[in-house]
């Protein structure tokens, strides 16, 4: 890498500044102090104008930009010494070096990036040495600079280094700026030879421990979707740590000085400088977008900065993911490099291997063909992979098998050897190692993740290669989709050995029943492995699964059901998260599709095990029963119960268990009142013991014009609101206001109207955080708004306006284009809406709003919340009780909706 500054003078003229610095040297004090700092500041703003121009006009990369920084800092740091010391201080000499340390060091300044400084004196501080170092530091800060600076001997450093390993890294990148070149030399003589024999072990194992705290600390994923590009796994320290590492040891000054010693190949030298100069040019743009030292690259910034880098949509993939796709590939590439270093190391006995339980437990030298040191799993000879291409496979088989860790220099094998899995596609044993692998009883996400990380995953399936590093510019995923994929399988791992019964009892017990286990992992592994190609990712899945399983070995009826449930993943979901499945005719469609109890049984498990893996927040007590309802009333169907057999006899059933329950104290007047008040839809909405509760309800509020009730269910992660008042158009409306500002979400509502004209509403309700509401304070504050809207206390509208939005301020980036959905079949009563638009505070009160505008009932509402979208889906007749299907009536329906969600701001 060429370190030459073309047209210096254009970034920072010094012969020009010392100039006019002379001039200066005829005043003194504040008035001399003050010409200087605004000469300087005039200088530096001016430099970095440059130098951003550069970037953002003649396209200079990330590697130049960091080089042209430190170049202007260098030339500031030397003019601001000699002014202080001639014409301030007016000293004859200094007796001190100055040095540039860590990343400045190095010869790299991002834009905003702190300056950290050495003064090393030769002995103890003077009086005159102080002053001078004093008067520089204050300049600097002035200048609007981070600085970090020590003053210390030659002594004092290499006491410290010897205590202090962040100490002595910062040593370790050291560069004489100014001053006494013969002092900054006997540091670093001393440092290389007093310091660096007989600590290089020590010295990588510090390195690399604390590397692995770092990546613990920022998530342990490279494939999160808003990364710290600096402190995040693959990121710049990374390459930071490889490269202290192979200076400490090897004494070279970039990673090309280990191609001339035999340490790199040619190939991972150039791997390096390409994740280098990429991660700096994103941190470039990252500092000049935000204007300030940044280096978390969240949602907010991830598109304009796509666009900067000129990622343009193609091929159904937006520009931003394409972006963030290449940024995910470097941080896989940093974590390639850091592999075939640490097998370097090894090898040449730089370091000493991993602890492993296994080092202790295994004594066999070879196994299935290959050799365990140190209790890791190795190739036999250097020259396996090139005779036998299937270890490419087989070792990653063989260790997960043993539960052995794979030797770093059988990765850089892999590596070197990747092309090589092409052939394995074709090769029977290969396909029939891979399967056992992924449907193993013994956890394959880990095997599978080094699959991944190696690269074989990808060239041994195209299709999983594609989704590799792939992401989903939204605020509901937090992976990327092979991470996620890989994550899902190590959910029904867990599933199957019975880790999350507490969690998910049904999926648990029923996966020991399930008789096409194979398809399951094997759908499992395919169901978003079509994502980003545009159409339908369903549906393009279940063509890679019929077109690869064959291949991988499994049975035409495996194949069959395994693309079946690839096709139908969104289903289950889909059906418990947005329709009725109270209501027959939801039954009765989605039993329609599945036919069979094993495919019930199969879809459930996949389900669960998909939006698990979506991210840590995502998955709740709420959505497990909802799908847990769908899967018995579907398995009831399935095994010969039908969904709306005997309506009437289910609702006789319903109100002899009410006469029942009541008749020890209620009169036989008073059950008969009570029993008519619901009509047939109001008995098959709820269980017996929600019809219990609101008996009792009703009888303790008499005549009172307005009741309200509230039940935390924490084991469903709801709050159960239920109000009792008299029915009036638009009250669904003003019930979601008065939610909206509570800070609650409605999840679910069941609005009913009783035979005494009195409404019965039902909801259940979430906090900000998707637990249930609850605690004496928080329940009274949401009755107390409840009160006051439906009373008239409180003005929604004004109120609403007042209410910081529901989302973090970085939503604003990401756009939900409005939809709204009619569908007149998936209900024999009601017609069905389904509304999407991005979510904010008072959203559902401005759709319910205008509901009531068009005369329309709301019977029943479901509201799920994905990120930064919202789908809302109501059930709705006209004012006379009947569905809508007059065509001119549903245009104008959609339209007003459009309009609403189209002003809200999509």
């Amino acid at each position: 890498m060429s370190t030459r500054i073309p047209k210096q003078r254009d970034i920072i003229d010094r012969r020009a500044v010392a100039h006019a610095l002379t001039d200066l040297a005829a005043l003194t004090g504040d008035a001399q102090r003050a010409r200087a700092l605004k000469l300087f500041k005039d200088v530096l703003a001016s430099g970095r104008i440059e130098v951003q121009r550069r970037f953002e006009e003649d396209r200079a990369t990330g590697a130049e930009v960091v080089r042209y920084n430190a170049f202007l800092m260098d030339q500031i740091v030397r003019l601001l010494h000699d002014f202080t010391a001639s014409y301030v201080l007016k000293a004859k000499s200094t007796h001190l070096s100055i040095l540039a340390v860590g990343g400045y060091g190095r010869g790299e300044l991002s834009p905003f990036s702190d300056l950290d400084l050495l003064f090393l004196l030769p002995k103890a501080s003077d009086p005159a040495t102080e002053k001078l170092v004093e008067y520089m530091l204050y300049m600097l800060w002035d200048l609007g600079l981070k600085v970090g600076h020590a003053t210390r001997t030659v002594d004092d450093c290499l006491a410290q280094a010897r205590d202090d390993m962040t100490i002595r890294t910062a040593m370790l990148e050291s560069r004489w700026l100014w001053g006494d070149k013969e002092l900054a030399r006997i540091l670093e003589t001393r440092f290389r030879e007093e310091l660096i024999p007989g600590t290089a072990v020590d010295f990588v194992e510090a390195k690399l421990a604390e590397r692995d705290l770092r990546h613990e600390r920022m998530g342990d994923s490279r494939y999160v979707l808003e990364p710290n590009l600096k402190e995040g796994k693959g990121g710049l320290r990374d390459l930071h740590t490889l490269f202290w590492i192979a200076r400490y040891i090897y004494g070279v000054s970039d990673m090309g000085g280990l191609v001339d010693l035999g340490v790199l190949t040619k190939g991972a030298a150039i791997r390096f400088e390409k994740a280098r100069n990429f991660l700096w040019t994103v941190r470039c743009h990252l500092h000049y977008m935000t204007g300030r030292q940044e280096d978390r690259l969240t949602f907010d910034v991830q598109r304009e900065i796509g666009r900067r880098m000129h990622y343009t949509d193609h091929a159904g993939t937006k520009g931003v993911e394409r972006f963030m796709r290449h940024y995910f590939l470097t941080a896989k590439d940093v974590g390639d490099l850091t592999r075939v270093f640490c097998a370097v190391l090894e090898e040449g006995h730089k370091r000493k291997p991993k602890f492993n339980l296994a080092l202790l437990t295994s004594r066999k030298k070879e196994l299935e063909g290959f050799r365990v040191e140190g209790g890791r799993l190795n190739l036999a000879t250097p020259d396996a992979l090139e005779k036998s291409p299937l270890g490419l496979i087989k070792l990653f088989h063989t260790a997960h098998a043993y539960d052995l860790d794979i030797h770093p220099e059988s990765l850089r094998q892999v590596a070197v050897h990747l092309p090589k899995v092409k052939r394995l596609r074709d090769d029977p044993e290969a396909n029939r190692l891979f399967l056992e692998l992924l449907c193993a009883r013994k956890n394959p996400e880990v095997a599978l993740r080094w699959l991944n990380e190696s690269g074989v995953l990808g060239c041994f399936l195209p299709d999983f290669g594609k989704v590799v590093a792939q992401m989903q510019y939204d605020m509901y995923h937090v992976y990327t989709t092979d991470e996620h994929t890989l994550r899902a399988i190590g959910i029904l791992h867990q599933i199957e050995q019975g880790k999350l019964v507490e969690d998910h009892p049904v999926s648990s017990e029923i996966m020991a029943q399930v008789q096409s286990r194979r398809a399951l992992y094997v759908a499992l592994f395919f169901h978003d492995i079509a994502k980003g190609r545009g159409g339908d990712h369903a549906e393009l899945g279940g063509e890679a699964v019929e077109r690869e399983g064959p291949r991988l070995g499994l049975t035409p009826e495996e194949v069959e059901t395994a693309a079946w449930l690839v096709r139908q993943h969104l289903l289950m979901s889909r059906i418990a998260f947005k329709r009725d499945i109270d209501e027959p005719k939801t039954i009765e469609d989605f039993t329609q599709v599945v036919q069979s109890p094993e495919r019930l049984k199969l879809l459930l498990v996949l389900t669960v095990a998909d939006i698990r893996a979506v991210g840590p927040q995502v998955w709740n007590g709420w959505k497990a029963g909802l799908l847990r309802s769908l899967y018995n009333r579907a398995l009831d169907v399935l095994s010969g119960t039908p969904a709306g057999g005997a309506r009437d006899q289910r609702v006789q059933e319903a109100k002899e268990k009410l006469r029942l329950a009541l008749s020890p104290t209620w009169s036989e007047k008073e059950v008969d009142a009570q029993l008519a008040l619901g009509y047939p839809n109001y008995w098959l909405a709820f269980d017996a013991a929600a019809h219990q509760r609101h008996a009792a309800m009703i009888r303790k509020a008499g005549a009172a014009p307005l009741t309200i009730e509230a039940r935390p269910d924490k084991r469903h992660s709801v709050t159960e609101i239920t109000i009792y008042t008299p029915d009036h158009p638009g009250l669904f409306c003003r019930i979601a206001g008065a939610m909206a500002l509570s800070g609650a979400s409605i999840v679910d509502a069941k609005i009913i109207t009783l035979a005494n004209g009195m409404a019965l509403d039902v909801l259940w309700v979430q906090d900000a955080e998707r637990h249930e509401i609850s605690g004496a304070d928080k329940i009274a504050h949401v009755k107390s708004n409840l009160e006051k809207t439906l009373t008239g206390g409180v003005r929604l509208q004004q109120e609403l306006k007042k209410r910081a939005p529901v989302l973090p301020k970085r939503a604003d980036v990401f756009t939900v284009p409005p939809r709204v959905l009619i569908d007149n079949t998936a209900s024999r009563t009601h017609t069905v809406i389904e509304v999407n638009g991005r979510d904010r505070t008072g959203f559902l009160y401005d759709v319910t709003a205008e509901l009531t505008r068009q005369s329309l009932q709301v019977s029943w509402a479901r509201i799920s919340t994905y990120g930064e979208k919202v789908v809302d889906v109501f059930y709705v007749k006209d004012i006379f009780g009947m569905k809508i299907e007059h065509e001119g009536k549903l245009k104008q329906i959609r339209t007003g909706l459009l309009n609403v969600l189209e002003g809200m701001g999509g």
